[in-house]
Formats: structure tokens, sequence, C-alpha cells
């Protein structure tokens, strides 16, 4: 496969999406092929079942295959679930000669990795906030400056080893090789968010099937992340429990009639459900489904509400909220985000970036594989800045220790862009 086209693989807990795209000379991207595959083998967003989603990612792989044409090898994939954990960190080294180096900054962030950390856990991200020379902070490359003590402080994010794994495997036993793995809400970032937005303050809820992520950013870089097992498929459970029906009758009331805001809905109109088993057709009305939606997602919004205050930037959010997202396409979520979050919202979908299939993919369920493809073709387009600086700044990092070569390695790739985005 041409080294100029990437796959992103979006395993989520309803669906499994796979994005093939590809950027020319100019940088200009062209989405070639999407594929969709309903997802059975995960809960919460976690793999429970290899078999199952080893079947899903085959079949949404072999249909965005021959839509773009081409053979899939490596895929960049996405990673969610409630067993996500972030939290601030902080390094200080002293600097021996006047003049800050390159080898003083890789010092530093080796530094800023020695956390306590459970033996079940490993580093998916970490994510720079700012450096600080001598006491004066909000420094944005210390390399050729005088002083005699640097400190970073940085937001790292991590996952359960097991978590991470199971995705390798079934990716593997699907017949393919894992280039990378991000962290969903990161990446639907990449597709429906603005730079401007990430400079000035903004609140990312990706509603999903198994679990709602939630992203805080401002001066351009990620302050706070958190997943909240609560989504989509609550809603439709609810649904389902409430009315006595079928799972697939009330996903698609879901779709098709549900509402978010009981206030939105013409309570005259009446709904024909057929019944089990023979049984008479059930009638229902609009706002009686509605109530039983919007109980569901008033709690999903007020659980994003509290992550976003606890994340200490919920008065600093000028740009508001963007929700994204499945489960942002109820209709009245964005009337019900305004009245809970206190804020002004939007429904994100992916931008278009390029050529091809990028209008199909601009809808808010695609966001995080339109994000994954934005990350592995080009950072720049998702917000960023060209790598250079943090490949220079890690070359050359570890040791004899084979193993801490290999993980600073894959550290290496996954902080590339977001250094150089201060």
């Amino acid at each position: 496969m041409n080294d100029q086209i990437v796959v992103g693989m979006d395993i989520g807990t309803t669906k499994v999406c796979a994005v093939v795209a590809e950027s020319d000379e100019l940088g200009k991207i062209n989405v070639l092929g999407i594929g969709l595959a309903e997802s059975d083998g995960l809960n919460r967003g976690v793999v429970v079942n290899i078999d199952k989603t080893v079947a899903s990612v085959q079949k949404a792989i072999h249909e965005a295959e021959r839509a773009a044409d081409v053979e899939v090898q490596n895929v960049i994939v996405g990673i969610a679930g409630d067993h996500i954990q972030s939290f601030q960190s902080r390094g200080v080294i002293t600097i021996a000669n006047p003049e800050i180096s390159e080898s003083d900054v890789r010092r530093l962030i080796d530094d800023t990795t020695h956390v306590a950390m459970p033996p079940d856990r490993e580093i998916l991200h970490l994510i720079p906030q700012e450096f600080i020379v001598d006491g004066q902070d909000g420094v944005l490359d210390p390399v050729g400056m005088h002083g005699v003590r640097l400190e970073a402080n940085v937001h790292i994010i991590t996952g359960l080893i097991s978590a991470a794994k199971n995705i390798y495997r079934c990716i593997q036993k699907a017949g393919y090789q894992v280039t990378d793995v991000v962290l969903e809400p990161l990446a639907s970032s990449f597709s429906v968010l603005h730079p401007d937005e990430k400079e000035v303050g903004v609140a990312l809820i990706d509603i999903g099937g198994g679990t709602t992520d939630v992203a805080v950013f401002e001066d351009r870089t990620i302050r706070h992340t958190a997943v909240i097992a609560v989504a989509g498929n609550n809603v439709t459970e609810d649904i389902r429990k409430g009315l006595g029906i079928m799972r697939n009758q009330a996903e698609q009331l879901k779709c098709q009639f549900g509402c978010a805001t009981v206030d939105l809905t013409d309570g005259d109109e009446h709904i024909q459900i057929p019944g089990l088993g023979g049984r008479q057709e059930i009638t229902i009305s609009t706002s009686t489904l509605s109530q039983i939606i919007e109980a569901r997602m008033r709690e999903i919004l007020e659980i994003a509400h509290i992550e976003i205050r606890r994340s200490g930037y919920g008065k600093h959010l000028s740009a508001g909220a963007v929700l994204t997202g499945g489960g942002s396409m109820i209709r009245g979520t964005q009337e019900l985000a305004n009245e809970i979050l206190g804020l002004e919202t939007r429904i994100g979908s992916p931008t278009e970036r390029g050529s091809g299939l990028w209008q199909e993919v601009s809808d808010p369920k695609f966001a995080t594989g339109a994000g994954l493809v934005l990350y592995g073709l080009d950072p720049k387009m998702a917000g960023s800045v060209p790598q250079d600086r943090m490949g220079k700044y890690l070359s050359g990092m570890g040791g004899s220790n084979e193993k801490r070569d290999s993980s600073w390695g894959k550290l290496v790739g996954r902080m590339k862009g977001w250094f150089d985005e201060l």
C-alpha cells in the first residue's frame, strides 16, 4: 500500500468504522473508501469477544478496500473505554551549562514519566502543557534560553495494558498491523474542532454507543480528558425496557422519532409499534418516547458537566461546547446541552478538508474515523504544526535496556504533534 495512504479504524461499541485516505504532495487529503460493520464484541468501549470483534474489523476493512481499490496492511486505531484515566505530572531538572540544550529537554521529558502507576496500566499519550525556566512560565520552546532550572507540566493519559493488547490482538488476528493507538476523543477533536476553538477554550463531548468521551481544550492544547460509561446504548436500553419492545425496535424509534427535549415534541403525534409474538400493536405518543430519552440524555450531559467543572476550565470555555458522535444526532440534544452545560453548544461534524468521499464522512458518527486519518496523514490539518522539534528532542533517547527503548519509541510517535501544538 502507498505510504501516503492511511487507514483510521474506529472500533466502537455499536459500530466498527474504517476510513481509507491519502494525501498528495500538496497536502490535500482524499478520502478513498469507507467501511462500516456492526459491532457486538465490545462492551463500553472495551473488547469482550475477540472473534466477534475480528469479524467486524475484517468486514469494515474489506468494504473500505473495495471502495478504495487498495490493499490495507496497517491501521491507526482508536481506543476508549471507562478504564481511561488522566492526570497532571510535573518534571524538573537542573541545567549544568548556561544554555538549555535539546538533551536537557530530553532529560526533562524522561523525568515527567517517573510517576507511580499500577503495573496493569501504561501511558497512551503524554501531552505537554508548558515549560518553566527559572520560575518563568509560559515558555513555548526553551532550547537556547539561559537558565539553571527547567520544569514542564504535562498531561498524561493512561489505559489498561490488557485493553490495549486486546485491540492489538484483534487487528493482528484480522490480518493487519497497528501503526499507532490514539485516544478517541483526541482523534475526534482533530476532525470537528477548529484551531480557534482550541485556543480560546472549548469542551468536546463525544456521545458514542458505549461511552461518552469528554476533552477540554485551552491555549491550543488539551487540559482534561474523561471517559463516561453512560452513552447511546443506555438510551436504547431505556426505551426497550420502558416500552417492552425488541432492541432493534428501540434503536429504530430512537433514531427515527427520538427527541432529547420533551418541549420540542408534538404530544398529539402517535407511533404504531408491531406487537411481540403476534400480539396487538402498541401505540405510544412521541412525548412518552421523548420523556424516556430526555431522562438518560440529561444524565449523560450532567455527568459531562461535572467533568468540565472538575477540569478547572469551566469558566474559560469561550467557544462553549461541541457535541459529536452518534448520540449527538438525537433531535433536541443541542438544546438540552445548552440548558445543562450553560454553554453555547453546536453539533460537530468532520469539516470537509479534501476530496473524494469527504462529504460521506461529514457526519458526527464518523468524527473519530476521520480524525484518525487526519492524525496519520497531516497533523497540520488537524490543528498542529510540523513535528520536527519533538523528533529532535527524543532522537537517541533510551539506554541499554531494550524494553525501555521500545517504550520510548512508541511514546515518541504519540508525543510528536502535541509538543508542537504549544
